[in-house]
């Protein structure tokens, strides 16, 4: 399969993202002006998830008539991966906004330039992570070191004080510079001066989120192909449906108790394949299938769980 891809494959999928962007904004806004902002949540967001992951597969079906059956199917795999991996984010999403005390009204907006900014850091990434592993082969066994180092992090406990602590550099920032508690914006003018509010606060918190994620899922994506396009698109549609994601499986995140074990397995599934390439490659196909079993064991062993006293429904 050739690394070479047409102008018109780039230009086509950034047009095409970029439509679906304004589709889901205007229908969201038609939604929110006809029944109000707060009772159209979970419908919006069904609709938007259905809307990216009908796009992602529809971007499969072209790869597959555009390039071949492999291209395809490294495309399904990177996306398959960076989707899960996207679901830890929104756990630390979920911890931020509880953090910050962002209402859910106004979480939408944070979100969506939150995830604008992590297009245009993701694709600086996997640019660099490509020119990398093509110059310099041994950049491969780094990044397996850290998708292991990744992988058993998720294994170790974390205390829930811990989480919900604010970070050290964000509190300076506030010292430095004064907050508002407003979130109908990022920035106000308060007193005659211009402040950044607590919104501003949790956009740079999911950014520096998305930006320390980067650094384990972008390896975990060049695991699997080395081919910018596919690494690039399958990114970045895993990244668009982030958002709907989250408000659609909000209510979930707490009953996926064992989640953190399958994404555990597959960065070192990742790591392994990785470090492993020299003596055997495993077959796109075969990562996918590996990749989506060890996630529906922990997610179906999550849901079969009785939930704790107290914390049903």
């Amino acid at each position: 399969m050739q690394h070479s891809t047409p102008a018109s494959y780039w230009v086509g999928f950034h047009l095409f993202v970029f439509t679906l962007m304004a589709l889901e904004f205007v229908y969201i806004r038609w939604q929110q002006k006809k029944y109000g902002a707060d009772k159209v949540v979970h419908s919006t967001s069904v609709a938007a998830t259905c809307l990216w992951v009908g796009a992602a597969l529809a971007l499969a079906l072209f790869v597959l008539r555009a390039m071949d059956a492999e291209g395809a199917t490294q495309y399904l795999a990177g996306y398959a991966i960076e989707e899960a991996l996207s679901i830890d984010n929104l756990f630390v999403f979920l911890l931020l906004f509880k953090v910050f005390r962002i209402d859910a009204p106004n979480q939408p907006r944070v979100l969506f330039w939150g995830v604008a900014g992590a297009i245009v850091m993701r694709g600086a990434f996997i640019a660099a992570g490509i020119g990398l592993l093509t110059r310099f082969e041994w950049v491969s066994y780094i990044f397996a070191v850290v998708l292991l180092i990744a992988a058993i992090k998720l294994v170790i406990p974390e205390g829930d004080s811990k989480k919900e602590e604010i970070p050290g550099w964000l509190r300076w920032i506030s010292r430095l510079h004064p907050v508002s508690l407003r979130q109908d914006r990022f920035f106000v003018i308060d007193s005659g001066r211009r402040m950044m509010t607590v919104l501003f606060l949790a956009l740079i918190a999911i950014e520096v989120t998305d930006l320390v994620f980067a650094i384990d899922s972008i390896p975990a994506v060049l695991s699997i192909t080395r081919h910018p396009f596919l690494a690039y698109t399958s990114n970045i549609m895993a990244v668009m449906g982030l958002r709907s994601l989250y408000f659609l499986l909000a209510h979930l995140l707490t009953r996926l108790q064992y989640l953190h074990y399958g994404l555990a397995a597959v960065l070192a599934f990742a790591a392994v394949k990785m470090l492993a390439a020299h003596l055997y490659e495993i077959a796109p196909m075969t990562s996918l299938a590996i990749v989506v079993a060890m996630l529906a064991i922990t997610v179906v062993a999550s849901l079969l769980k009785k939930p704790a006293a107290g914390t049903a429904g």
